[in-house]
C-alpha cells in the first residue's frame, strides 16, 4: 500500500492528492504521450527542517528535454519552483520519491502532438528500498529493448515502458526479482528501470549511450564518482556472457540507488563487491549531505 504525500502539484497549484484527478478521456492515458521523472528527497539527517534533493537540476533538465519530444515547452525553472512549493506544502518527515510528469491533457482522440493541450503535475510517495539492498536475482528477458530510431529513448516517455512492464512481470512470475534486457544487437542494455554496471579486472564497465539505454542520472553520477576515485571507467557494448564471469555486477537508478545482482538465472555471482560497496557508501554520504566535495549535487529546501 503506497503512502502518498497529502498534496500534489496539479494545474499550477498545490491541491489535496485526492483532488488531483484527470478525465478518463485524457489523451496521454490512451496514447502514452507523457514523460516522467523520478527524484529522491530525504529529510536532512542533521536538520529535520531541511529537505535534500539529489541532483535536482539534472532531473529538471532531463524532464524539460523529454517534454520537447512531446512538442511541449516545460522550463527547468518551473519544474524546480513547483517541486519546492510542493515539498513545503507536504512537510515530509521520511524519505520520499517524487514523480514529476508532463503529459498531453487534451481530451481529443487523434494520436498527435501538435495543436494539443499539455499539463504538468507532481506527486510523491514515501519510499525506502525499492530493491533488496543485499542483492537481486535476474533473468534475461524474452523482450527486447526498443531502438532510438523507433522511440526517443533519451526521454522517459511513458509509452516506452510497456516493454519494461512486460519484462518485469515475466521475471517476477518466473521466480526472479528483476529482468535484464538485450538491445536489438543482442548486447546487454539495462534492467526494467535501472542501468547496469560490471567490474572486471578493476575496470568499471557499463553500456554506452549508443546502446539504446536510458541516460540515467544515477548512472552518470556513479561514473563521475568512480573517475574521481581513480577507478578506470569503460563505456562499451556489454556481452551477455560477461555478466556470468564478472567480478561484480550491479544496477543503478533513482529508485534502486545502487543494488547488487546476486544471481543471474541459475548462476550465483561473486558476493564480494569492494568497488560497488565503495561507490554505494560514497553515494549515500552525498545524498545525505555529508560529502562536501559533491555538495553542489544537493539542493537544500527549507520547510
Amino acid at each position: 500500500m503506497h503512502q502518498f504525500l497529502p498534496y500534489a502539484w496539479f494545474r499550477g497549484e498545490c491541491v489535496p492528492f485526492e483532488e488531483a484527478n484527470v478525465s478518463i478521456a485524457t489523451h496521454a492515458l490512451h496514447y502514452g504521450t507523457g514523460a516522467f521523472g523520478g527524484m529522491r528527497a530525504i529529510p536532512n539527517p542533521e536538520d529535520k527542517t531541511e529537505i535534500l534533493l539529489f541532483r535536482a537540476d539534472r532531473h529538471a533538465r532531463r524532464l524539460s528535454q523529454s517534454a520537447k519530444f512531446l512538442l511541449t515547452d516545460l522550463k527547468e525553472e518551473m519544474i524546480l519552483n513547483a517541486l519546492e512549493l510542493m515539498l513545503k506544502a507536504n512537510q515530509p518527515i521520511k524519505p520520499i520519491y517524487l514523480r514529476p510528469f508532463v503529459y498531453t491533457s487534451d481530451l481529443g482522440i487523434a494520436p498527435r502532438l501538435h495543436n494539443i493541450e499539455s499539463d504538468f503535475l507532481i506527486y510523491g510517495i514515501e519510499l525506502g528500498d525499492y530493491l533488496p539492498p543485499k542483492g537481486v536475482s535476474c533473468r534475461f528477458s524474452s523482450w527486447t529493448r526498443q531502438e532510438d530510431r523507433s522511440l526517443p529513448l533519451r526521454g522517459k516517455i511513458t509509452g516506452a515502458y510497456i516493454t519494461s512492464s512486460l519484462a518485469k512481470s515475466e521475471a517476477v512470475l518466473s521466480g526472479y526479482d528483476e529482468a535484464l534486457l538485450l538491445n536489438t544487437q543482442g548486447k546487454v542494455c539495462e534492467a526494467t528501470g535501472m542501468n547496469i554496471f560490471i567490474v572486471r579486472n578493476g575496470n568499471l564497465i557499463t553500456p554506452g549511450v549508443d546502446q539504446d539505454i536510458l541516460e540515467g542520472i544515477t548512472r552518470t553520477s556513479v561514473i563521475e564518482i568512480a573517475k574521481d576515485k581513480g577507478i578506470p571507467v569503460i563505456e562499451r557494448p556489454l556481452d551477455k556472457t560477461e555478466l556470468f564471469i564478472a567480478d561484480e555486477v550491479f544496477l543503478t537508478g533513482t529508485a534502486a540507488k545502487i543494488t547488487p545482482i546476486r544471481q543471474i538465472e541459475s548462476t550465483t555471482l561473486n558476493p564480494i563487491r569492494p568497488i560497488m560497496e565503495n561507490l554505494r557508501d560514497c553515494l549515500t554520504d552525498i545524498t545525505e549531505g555529508k560529502n562536501q566535495e559533491y555538495k553542489h549535487w544537493i539542493t537544500r529546501i527549507k520547510l
